[in-house]
């Protein structure tokens, strides 16, 4: 089992940037995959950012994309996603998740209690 805890959440006005933290313990020997997902009021949750396990390898949401960065700590067990240039359309509850299987696309197996970002016009 893997416990995923996000930290760095919090209120912004648009422009500003948030940097926020998840932390895995337990069997983080299995972790390959990490990566942020959101999900803000009313609608589904949905892909953010992930990046593989040596950190080369990074996907990005499109809309996001020059603005976040993900990066990982293997050392620490932690995975962070510095948004920068905030809108207020980033506003949403983000979620840290990590994946056991080595595929780069596959799904996530383990999910944190989420974060929430709040974006100010």
């Amino acid at each position: 089992q893997v416990q995923l805890v996000e930290s760095g959440g919090g209120s912004v006005q648009a422009g500003g940037s948030l940097r926020l933290s998840c932390a895995a313990t337990g069997d983080t020997d299995s972790i390959y995959g990490m990566g942020w997902f959101r999900q803000a009021p009313g609608k589904e949750r949905e892909f953010v950012a992930r990046v593989n396990w040596s950190g080369v390898l990074t996907t990005y949401k499109d809309s996001v994309k020059d603005r976040f960065t993900i990066t990982r700590d293997n050392a620490k067990n932690t995975v962070d996603l510095q948004m920068n240039l905030l809108k207020p359309e980033d506003t949403a509850v983000y979620y840290c998740a990590a994946s056991t299987s080595p595929d780069s696309e596959s799904a996530f197996d383990y999910w944190g209690q989420g974060t929430q970002v709040t974006v100010s016009s």
